[in-house]
């Protein structure tokens, strides 16, 4: 049996691998907005297994494989076996062999490593605490449908040193493109948990200097699933991090908001940047959908030929 290909960190996939899926999304989701049917993953199946809360990873990967022809099947701890202490690696022996794909949401990057490990099909990462792979995905896929190759460029994360950012700064050793960080003092990224060799960001202390002369500004919650005991200290903390007017003033002209939702207006972004003529994060919510129907095409088929 060949082994499965899995998606638990961007960079799981090479950089030609990447180009091939935002082909590939840039090609379904034409398909998808001429109501053209496309089912490719006809009979396939895929479960969805989350242990957080979810909206656009649920909707976009059930959504996406039944518009592929396949069917979806989700699964949370509290109702299953995983809830009342199964070992994962058990779990992931009996799941892969009742389906053709499997996608977790979890906390621990560790529990998904230990799951694919166990695993007869490709496992997708749908968020754990150390990196989101499929939201930024569906982000560099947005930033090539605007703006085209994304080499070269700057990006600023503003906020937290979380999952977003982490799968930020390796993409930006993936797509060559120099990534801009600024997080308030004591939420510091720590580039040797991250996996990445460094020589593509840059720690700014103040978050005017991190967005100066940006092509793309982005940023998330102040408070991730998980450590909403610490919210109000955060948000003390990060009151000076709010992406705003005066922000996206002093990165460039033409510049891109995005954000990965959901968001909270008045805290990490103002109103008008996020409703603002800046903003994507509407394309890049939707862009979800279709770059995940590329990347579960990809793991499931590899190179598709002649479509």
């Amino acid at each position: 049996m060949t082994e499965p290909r899995h998606f638990l960190q961007l960079k799981d996939l090479s950089r030609e691998e990447l180009d091939y899926v935002f082909a590939r999304t840039r090609w379904i989701k034409d398909k998808f907005k001429r109501y053209e049917q496309y089912w490719p993953l006809q009979d396939r199946t895929l479960v969805m297994i989350f242990e957080k809360q979810s909206t656009r990873t649920r909707l976009s990967f059930e959504a996406g494989m039944h518009q592929m022809g396949g069917s979806a099947i989700y699964l949370n701890t509290r109702d299953s076996q995983l809830g009342r202490g199964e070992p994962v690696e058990d779990a992931a022996q009996v799941i892969s062999r009742m389906c053709d794909v499997v996608m977790i949401r979890t906390f621990e990057q560790t529990i998904i490593e230990r799951f694919a490990a166990n695993s007869r099909v490709p496992v997708i990462n749908g968020l754990t605490n150390e990196y989101h792979p499929c939201q930024v995905l569906a982000d560099i896929y947005t930033w090539i449908e605007h703006r085209g190759d994304i080499s070269g460029r700057t990006v600023a994360w503003i906020g937290d040193s979380n999952n977003m950012c982490h799968t930020w700064m390796q993409a930006a050793e993936i797509f060559d493109f120099k990534l801009n960080i600024s997080t308030p003092p004591g939420y510091e990224v720590e580039p040797d948990k991250v996996g990445v060799a460094g020589s593509h960001h840059e720690c700014f202390a103040d978050p005017m200097d991190a967005a100066r002369g940006a092509d793309l500004v982005t940023t998330d919650v102040w408070t991730s699933m998980g450590w909403e005991a610490e919210n109000e200290a955060r948000c003390a903390a990060f009151a000076d991090w709010q992406v705003d007017a005066d922000m996206m003033k002093v990165a460039k002209a033409d510049s891109l908001f995005m954000h990965c939702l959901p968001a909270h207006r008045g805290e990490e972004v103002s109103a008008d940047v996020i409703d603002g003529p800046h903003s994507v994060v509407w394309d890049e919510a939707e862009n979800r959908l279709h770059a995940q129907k590329a990347l579960m095409e990809f793991l499931l088929l590899g190179r598709v030929s002649g479509s």
